[in-house]
C-alpha cells in the first residue's frame, strides 16, 4: 500500500492509504472514461443493495487509477438525487399535499400519506446526525479496502437472513414510529463504506415484516432527504474545487440514468423474486477485494 500525508488517521503513528479520497478542494482532472464508469457504479450501487461508496473506493484501487476526490463523490450523489426525485416525484407530491391538507386542518399527520411523510422525516434524523458527527472518519478511517471487504460480506449475510426470515406482508402505510426509527438507525450505519444505505434499510424493513417491494420503496423515499442534505452541505466545496466540469457532467449523467434504471429494475424484480443474488454478489466482491489486498501486501 501507498502511504499518504492526506490519509493520516487520528491514531498516533498509524497512517494507511485511503483510496479514492483527495481533499475536497484538490480535485484533479479525470479521464472521461473513468468518470463514466464511476457514474455507472454510483447509479447502480446507490439503489441496489451493494454499496455505492464501497464500489467508488475499491474500483479505482483495483484498477490502479489515480485517486478521485470526495468532491467528485458528491457530484455523483447529485446525479442519483436527480434519479430518485424523478422516479418518485409523484409520491412526493402526494405525500406533501397530504401533509399540507392535514396542516390546514390542524394536524399534518391526519391523513395516512401525511403520516408517512412524517415517518420518512423521522427516519432521516439518525443518518443526518451520524453523518455530521463522523464525517471526517468517513473521509479517512473508513476507506480501507479490507474494511470494505468485511462490511460487504457481513451485510450480505444480514441481507440474505432478512430475506429468508421475512414472515410479514406489511406495506408502507403499516410502518410505525418505532419501525421508522429502527430503519433510520440502520441507515446511519451506512456511513461505513460497504454497508450500503439501501442494503441496511431494506434488510431492517424485511426483518420488521415489510414486503420486499415496499421495503425497497421506503428505502428509496428515505434516500431523498439524506442525499439532498449531503449534497447541500458539500456542494460549496465542489464549486470551489475548480474541477473540470466535463468529466463531472458525464459522471452525474451516468449516475442519474443508471440510478433511475436501478430503481425501476429493483422494484420490478423483488415483486416476484428474492434479494439472494445481491447477497451472493456481495460475498464474491468481498472475496475478490480481500484476495487482491493480500496479494498486494
Amino acid at each position: 500500500m501507498v502511504y499518504s500525508r492526506d490519509a493520516r488517521r487520528p491514531f498516533g503513528s498509524l497512517s494507511l492509504e485511503v483510496p479514492g479520497g483527495h481533499p475536497l478542494d484538490h480535485m484533479e482532472s479525470m479521464p472521461t472514461s473513468h468518470a463514466i464508469l464511476l457514474g455507472i457504479l454510483q447509479g447502480l450501487g446507490e439503489f441496489l443493495p451493494i454499496s455505492s461508496s464501497g464500489h467508488l473506493i475499491v474500483a479505482p484501487w483495483l484498477l490502479r487509477w489515480p485517486e478521485h476526490s470526495l468532491a467528485f463523490d458528491v457530484a455523483l450523489h447529485v446525479g442519483t438525487l436527480a434519479a430518485v426525485l424523478y422516479a418518485f416525484i409523484g409520491d412526493w407530491v402526494r405525500l406533501v399535499s397530504s401533509a399540507v391538507r392535514g396542516s390546514l386542518r390542524g394536524n399534518p399527520f391526519l391523513e395516512r400519506d401525511g403520516r408517512l411523510l412524517g415517518l420518512v422525516a423521522l427516519a432521516s434524523v439518525p443518518g443526518a446526525v451520524v453523518g455530521l458527527l463522523l464525517e471526517k472518519w468517513a473521509d479517512t478511517v473508513f476507506r480501507s479496502p479490507l474494511l470494505i471487504a468485511c462490511t460487504m460480506a457481513t451485510l450480505g449475510a444480514v441481507l440474505l437472513a432478512a430475506d429468508k426470515l421475512r414472515t410479514g406482508q406489511r406495506g408502507l402505510l403499516d410502518i410505525s414510529v418505532v419501525d421508522a426509527l429502527l430503519i433510520g438507525l440502520s441507515q446511519a450505519a451506512a456511513i461505513v463504506p460497504g454497508v450500503s444505505r439501501s442494503g441496511a434499510t431494506i434488510s431492517t424493513a424485511l426483518f420488521l415484516g415489510c414486503r420486499r417491494d415496499d421495503s425497497a420503496r421506503f428505502s428509496f423515499l428515505l434516500a431523498t432527504p439524506i442525499t439532498l442534505g449531503a449534497a447541500l452541505v458539500k456542494m460549496p466545496a465542489l464549486i470551489r474545487s475548480g474541477a473540470q466540469m466535463g468529466p463531472i457532467a458525464w459522471g452525474m449523467v451516468m449516475a442519474a440514468v443508471f440510478g433511475f434504471l436501478s430503481i425501476r429494475g429493483l422494484l420490478a424484480y423483488v415483486r416476484t423474486r428474492s434479494y439472494a443474488p445481491f447477497a451472493y454478489y456481495r460475498w464474491a466482491f468481498a472475496i475478490l477485494v480481500a484476495t487482491v489486498f493480500l496479494l498486494r501486501r
